[in-house]
């Protein structure tokens, strides 16, 4: 199953895609992707409306709508850093390196990325998301990590560098601006994914492929990533986890490259779509 929401930012409404032409409108049956939606059951709840409906007919198609991210606004975004294998640097760190983003920095996944005001390093990661389901504080094994999983997204962890390493090494303040997260298009239920120690994630600049690796890179799989934060942090349903991005940020690049007002990003995943974004300065 794939979710998504549609609308004007901030009036979103919940869909179920069919295909890239249409839709099944379920806002009679939820209010929102949101914690309550998670914490209910998630997407179980909608399966049976979704088959009776999609049999009936009773679909709708796509008009140009905005996509916005398809999850609401999440109690908390974390993200793992360093969690892939370079050339030349194969080590396995003894636990992830975790950060968090402001909640705010969620947006669409065709929304402008704005440049924040100062900023000379901003910079580009395409990477796989995961949206937790259930309430999740102290997992004892991977499996339990797993069965916390509702779905997955594509996500592009936009990271200002000179702020994340200058202002006192505080990752926080590099990785949270507005616009800072786009997500989206849709979040894929875990039977709709496959393995997702398999998928591919690629990311364009400017029409030039910068990033085009696999999740099998990652040093810290999902399932770990996940009961290490449920150790330290109370995960709730809702909640969006941002698992790391492959070599080819440019941050990686020789000489670095960094975003400006103009340019372009365009990045993919296997089963999750792909995302567009505009680069410009924030007013």
């Amino acid at each position: 199953m794939y979710l998504m929401r549609i609308g004007p930012a901030g009036s979103e409404r919940p869909v179920v895609r069919i295909d890239q032409h249409t839709y099944i409108d379920v806002t009679d049956l939820v209010r929102d992707y949101d914690e309550a939606f998670f914490a209910a059951g998630g997407p179980r709840l909608l399966h049976d409306a979704v088959t009776e409906r999609l049999a009936a007919g009773a679909v709708n198609r796509f008009a140009g709508e905005r996509i916005g991210a398809p999850i609401a606004r999440p109690h908390q975004i974390l993200g793992v850093g360093a969690n892939y294998r370079v050339p030349g640097a194969d080590a396995f760190p003894a636990d992830p390196l975790v950060f968090s983003k402001a909640p705010n920095s969620l947006c669409g996944p065709y929304d402008p990325v704005l440049i924040p005001r100062g900023s000379v390093h901003t910079d580009w990661e395409v990477e796989l998301g995961v949206v937790i389901g259930t309430r999740s504080h102290y997992l004892a094994d991977d499996d339990a990590a797993t069965a916390a999983i509702a779905g997955y997204v594509l996500v592009n962890d936009l990271s200002e560098r000179a702020w994340q390493k200058g202002r006192g090494g505080q990752w926080i303040m590099g990785k949270s601006a507005p616009t800072f997260n786009p997500c989206g298009p849709w979040l894929a239920t875990p039977d709709a994914v496959g393995d997702p120690a398999r998928l591919r994630l690629w990311l364009d600049h400017n029409g030039t492929r910068r990033q085009d690796g696999t999740t099998a890179d990652m040093l810290c799989d999902i399932p770990r990533i996940i009961r290490h934060l449920s150790q330290f942090v109370v995960l709730e349903p809702g909640d969006l986890i941002n698992t790391g991005t492959p070599f080819g940020a440019g941050k990686d690049l020789d000489p670095p490259r960094y975003l400006s007002p103009g340019d372009t990003l365009t990045c993919g995943g296997d089963g999750l779509g792909n995302q567009h974004q505009a680069v410009m300065a924030a007013s």
